[in-house]
């Protein structure tokens, strides 16, 4: 295989990607100390290249007082010790790019750990350098149409310093006091930390909490003008400095709002559809393709240089925050039947538990995310229908140890299994005596396998990442029924969302006399003509059609 460098790196490489998300402290334990780590994650990239993925993303593995699983960052600059080390990661980067994988890693640029250095400093005195780093007041009354993140834990967004006798500014938790953008050399500082990444060979960051950098009075304080300004500038160094690196976005927004951080093509190269993700489950879960179809068709449009990211779950919570009132509640009694399993305004489960470890439904969900319009993000574990542990605190029940094997820790570990971060899954039905990697690769039939092959087909057609997509008209609303098409294919996606058999009519008359062909090489369908399409689909059912002249 020709040696890879990231600076070899085609500009648009991110748009045709499939991501796939560590949890780096979950995945594999090299050290024997119950915690995984970069040395684990190199001696399984071989698992991850035959997976069929084309980019790694990296959790936080900045050194962290792990309060909010290292997303409270105290040193920019190195990694965590139990994670491993600079010259770890580089071999990481190394390691991954020669497998033709992409490297990118979680910045965390809103706010610090209260354990940071400068936020010491910081409440030391109030005329310190690093005073100005954050953002303080006297009182608690500022900003005050900004809302509370995180209802269940925090109720307000400024905490009382008892040492330096003054408020700080949190978006998030009070253990994170957030940056002040306002002052130049915090922008300065956050640039140099994505120059030092990248000097390490990393291919991008998946930006944590883009909205939240600035604060002014009068507003909620999010996507203002002056966070846009400071992404620019990011972009900015990336185009001049880094060219072939990209940036990814997390900002949990409605669409007018989410779609300005692409800017004019000069803003982030990627953003999540957080719109889409809920969307997916709400309709499968009342059998109707109809919210879906309204939120894909609601999308704005994004520059031709840009790409959106699409996943159905993810380390956090799968939040609830972009759909109606009448909706969450119906996913919270579909979805989340104990309380246990709500956090926030959101479902803290995984894949699997979510759709009641119904193999066909998570084949269903698996096939729209690879089918539909962006660039698939899939969480470890969930291509092999790992569950979750509700019974653990925060988000934690969703990042439990990696299923490698049936051996002792699910093979994620050789260390006494009281020593690991959090214990591995033991209920009746997704314990890891049933569920691990291992048993999935010796059984043809197995969802690993089935995933691999979905994964094969989407990067066999540059139409699933490119294409443009149409609704179909059809007189059933359970099936989902659309094209893809780029530089003459086009592509024929129907998915059944429904738990039975479904006889769908479709109208291909803008096709007439192509003949619809499975992306398997499976022939035998009828050829289109001006009359309805009839096709019946078994329960939950997906078929992926390549047109094809008669």
């Amino acid at each position: 295989m020709p040696e890879f460098h990231a600076s070899d790196n085609k500009p648009s490489w991110f748009i045709d990607a499939i991501f796939y998300q560590v949890y780096v402290r979950g995945f594999k334990d090299s050290g024997k100390d119950g915690k995984g780590d970069l040395q684990g994650l190199i001696e399984k990239l071989d698992y991850i290249q035959n997976l069929g993925v084309s980019c790694l993303w990296l959790m936080p593995i900045f050194p962290s007082p792990l309060r909010d699983d290292g997303y409270d960052v105290s040193d920019f600059f190195s990694i965590d010790p139990s994670i491993g080390s600079l010259r770890d990661l580089k071999e990481l980067t190394e390691a991954a790019h020669e497998r033709d994988l992409h490297v990118i890693t979680d910045l965390v640029i809103s706010h610090t750990s209260d354990q940071h250095s400068w936020f010491q400093q910081a409440r030391l005195v109030r005329d310190s350098k690093y005073h100005s780093y954050y953002v303080w007041s006297d009182h608690d009354q500022g900003y005050s149409q900004a809302r509370v993140i995180f209802p269940d834990t925090e109720d307000s967004n400024w905490a009382w310093d008892h040492q330096l006798k003054q408020y700080y500014w949190h978006r998030f938790f009070s253990h994170q006091p957030d940056l002040n953008y306002d002052n130049p050399e915090v922008q300065e500082a956050l640039l140099n930390t994505m120059r030092f990444w990248l000097d390490l060979g990393i291919d991008g960051f998946r930006v944590d909490a883009v909205p939240y950098l600035f604060e002014r009075e009068g507003t909620d304080c999010e996507n203002l003008p002056e966070t846009h300004a400071f992404c620019r500038r990011m972009r900015q160094l990336i185009d001049s400095e880094y060219p072939g690196r990209m940036l990814l976005a997390e900002a949990n927004q409605w669409p007018d709002d989410l779609v300005q951080y692409f800017g004019n093509g000069d803003e982030f190269h990627m953003a999540f559809n957080f719109p889409l993700m809920p969307r997916l489950f709400l309709a499968l879960r009342k059998e109707d393709s109809q919210p879906i179809v309204d939120c894909i068709s609601q999308l704005p449009e994004i520059p031709d240089n840009c790409q959106w990211a699409t996943f159905l779950r993810n380390h956090d919570e799968l939040t609830l925050e972009m759909v109606t009132d009448a909706d969450r509640d119906y996913l919270y009694s579909e979805y989340a039947n104990d309380p246990r399993m709500k956090l926030n305004e959101g479902i803290r489960r995984r894949l699997s538990p979510l759709v009641d470890h119904d193999r066909r439904r998570i084949e269903l969900m698996y096939s729209l995310l690879l089918s539909l319009p962006g660039a698939p993000v899939i969480y470890y574990g969930d291509e092999i229908g790992m569950g979750d542990n509700i019974f653990l605190g925060d988000r934690n029940g969703v990042r439990t140890p990696m299923q490698w094997s049936d051996d002792r820790n699910a093979g994620f570990s050789s260390a006494d299994p009281s020593m690991l971060y959090q214990p591995v899954i033991t209920d009746p039905i997704y314990n890891y005596q049933a569920v691990n990697v291992d048993a999935q690769l010796r059984s043809p039939a197995s969802l690993l396998h089935w995933l691999r092959h979905q994964i094969r087909m989407r990067r066999s057609q540059p139409l699933f990442s490119r294409g443009d997509i149409q609704f179909l008209r059809s007189n059933n609303r359970s099936v989902l029924s659309f094209t893809r098409s780029h530089q003459g294919t086009t592509a024929l996606l129907l998915h059944n969302l429904s738990n039975a058999v479904q006889p769908v009519e479709i109208d291909l008359s803008s096709h007439i006399s192509f003949r619809p062909m499975h992306c398997n090489g499976v022939h035998g369908f009828p050829v289109i003509t001006d009359q309805p399409y009839f096709l019946n689909l078994a329960p939950y059912e997906s078929l992926w059609f390549l047109l094809e002249q008669a």
